[in-house]
């Protein structure tokens, strides 16, 4: 089970990480970025099966292709905006963090206003 293997080495990296802090501390922050990308790794075969089974959805509710795409690309974000607001906050740098945060959630808002002026062009229609 992969969720085994990614409790491992989340696990195995906070020891190193705990040891390390005490001799090296500005190491720590290497090991907990190799831990995300190592993570990743592993997670990259079932992220790419949900969005095959996302597209094979689509493509029988005849959903915009484009918006399938755009909606990938925002939980993309997402996910990345979490993982460097996480490092951020581990290294000390909360107002990194904090800004990091707020240029997502813009970067989010203006990459969804096509879904949001659709919906509304579709309840406009569904009015009377």
């Amino acid at each position: 089970m992969d969720i085994i293997k990614i409790i491992g080495i989340a696990f195995i990296a906070v020891i190193i990480i705990v040891l390390l802090k005490q001799y090296r501390p500005e190491f720590a922050i290497y090991i907990s970025l190799l831990t995300g990308v190592l993570i990743f790794l592993l997670i990259i075969d079932d992220l790419s099966g949900i969005i095959n089974l996302l597209n094979s959805l689509a493509n029988k509710v005849s959903i915009n292709a484009s918006f399938l795409a755009l909606l990938i690309k925002i939980t993309g974000i997402a996910f990345l905006s979490e993982f460097a607001v996480s490092i951020c906050k581990d290294a000390g740098e909360g107002a990194i963090a904090s800004k990091i945060e707020i240029g997502t959630k813009i970067i989010i808002i203006s990459m969804s206003i096509p879904i949001i002026s659709s919906l509304l062009e579709i309840i406009l229609e569904v009015l009377p």
